[in-house]
């Protein structure tokens, strides 16, 4: 494969998947008085939701990539947008599948596992999620839920798809919310690629037993990564081209954050010597 990732057609955003995301958001108005004031008080108890306003946060005045703590769903009642997988989800739906070998479940993505034990080159970062349940009268942490979270290496490329790692693994994994609905991944910091802003994916099962076997999804999303942490990672070597890459695109152009990026875009906080945390709330 060669390095240049223009958007491929699995790639683009609100206009290919607007049918599916009017389909399933949630708007906030359906909730009534009584549900909305439960539901801040079942999720209460931190401020590291993501701003309901749009704006991601940077912070370095906090730990580094191993102390994130995944955020309360007090601003994140609206169910979080239905994404594209893109080109390279490695689930099984366009030819490979990670999530059927043994090893997928693992909290530190960082390595491939298997066959090989290569380890992902980059900035060290943690990745908290909190998953809530919509789907009753008020918002409830969904305990038991599974996430497959997915990104780039620090040169954008993706394991088992790119041509140099394609015998590779590493940069994925699954992960299990606890009785809270949280979970954490340790990974590196991905690099931009042309066309798109900095970004992760992720897939949300109801349990480990249906994302081992890719069956009964129940979202497919993105994370954003905010500006401020994706310059100052960028200006270290070994991100080749991310800088300019990054210079060239913005959320409100992106492909698939262009629609709307507040219930996306994850806060940051940390340093590139002390790694960095990433944290957002997914409302399922």
């Amino acid at each position: 494969m060669s390095d240049d990732h223009t958007p491929h057609e699995h790639d683009l955003g609100l206009s290919h998947d607007l049918p599916t995301v009017l389909n399933r958001r949630r708007a906030l108005g359906l909730l009534s008085a009584a549900g909305l004031a439960a539901a801040l008080a079942a999720c209460s108890g931190g401020n590291n939701a993501p701003d309901s306003s749009g704006g991601g946060s940077t912070s370095n005045s906090s730990g580094g990539a191993g102390s994130a703590t995944a955020p309360t769903a007090a601003t994140a009642v609206d169910e979080i947008p239905e994404e594209t997988a893109g080109p390279f989800p490695a689930d099984g739906s366009n030819g490979v599948d990670v999530l059927t070998e043994s090893g997928i479940v693992r909290p530190d993505i960082s390595a491939s596992f298997g066959g090989s034990s290569t380890v992902a080159a980059g900035v060290p970062v943690s990745v908290a999620l909190r998953v809530v349940d919509l789907s009753g009268e008020t918002v409830t942490p969904y305990a038991g839920a599974a996430v497959y979270l997915w990104h780039c290496d620090q040169l954008g490329r993706y394991s088992m798809y790119d041509d140099e790692i394609v015998d590779e693994n590493y940069l994925r994994g699954v992960q299990v919310a606890d009785a809270d609905g949280r979970l954490s991944f340790t990974t590196v910091f991905p690099g931009a690629y042309p066309g798109r802003w900095p970004h992760m994916h992720f897939e949300v099962y109801p349990d480990e037993a249906s994302a081992v076997t890719s069956s009964g999804r129940l979202r497919t999303s993105q994370l954003a990564i905010p500006e401020d942490a994706c310059t100052d990672v960028y200006a270290t070597s070994g991100y080749d081209n991310s800088a300019q890459n990054l210079r060239r695109t913005s959320l409100d152009s992106d492909s698939v954050f262009g629609d709307g990026y507040s219930l996306q875009l994850a806060t940051a906080s940390g340093s590139v010597d002390e790694g960095y945390a990433l944290t957002l709330t997914v409302a399922v």
